[in-house]
């Protein structure tokens, strides 16, 4: 009976409730004053757990109920074709060692070097157009980021 129930779909249902819940709690934590209009720090972690609970809930029922994922149509996916570990363990390299150099070299210089390594591993037939987009990609959210959210990215030789 129980193996009957279970399908990869009833568990990307408890992923999303369980996301939901962890959001929601981590937030209660959060105490900060209420701007102006009172809107507070934990409003939209509130809104989003909130609704990552809603959505968990119907998915969860909808499972339950018989519902399921419609297969892939797409023209171009081959559904019987192997994972590709190899790209998927690089890009997993790539973003270790992002992680590892961020403080170091800065935002600028590591995303453009993760945003570049990831397109290389993708099978970006220019590597030199590839490295100056992700360069470019590096200023434009550090821009973002730092002068129009005001959140503080690591500068790092800048």
């Amino acid at each position: 009976m129980l193996t009957r129930l279970w399908r990869p779909e009833l568990g990307l249902a408890l992923v999303v409730l369980g996301l939901g819940v962890f959001v929601v709690v981590g937030t209660l934590d959060v105490s900060a004053a209420a701007s102006t209009l009172g809107i507070g720090p934990r409003f939209f972690p509130m809104l989003v757990g909130g609704s990552m609970i809603v959505v968990g809930v119907c998915y969860v029922a909808d499972v339950l109920r018989g519902g399921h994922g419609d297969p892939e149509e797409g023209e171009d996916v081959d559904a019987d074709a192997p994972a590709d570990w190899r790209a998927v363990l690089l890009m997993g390299g790539i973003f270790l060692a992002f992680t590892a150099v961020l403080e170091y070299l800065g935002w600028v210089i590591s995303a453009g070097l993760l945003f570049w390594g990831v397109a290389v591993v993708l099978g970006a037939e220019h590597k030199v157009r590839a490295a100056i987009v992700a360069l470019a990609l590096g200023v434009v959210t550090y821009l973002l980021f730092v002068e129009v959210l005001g959140v503080s990215l690591p500068s790092g030789v800048f």
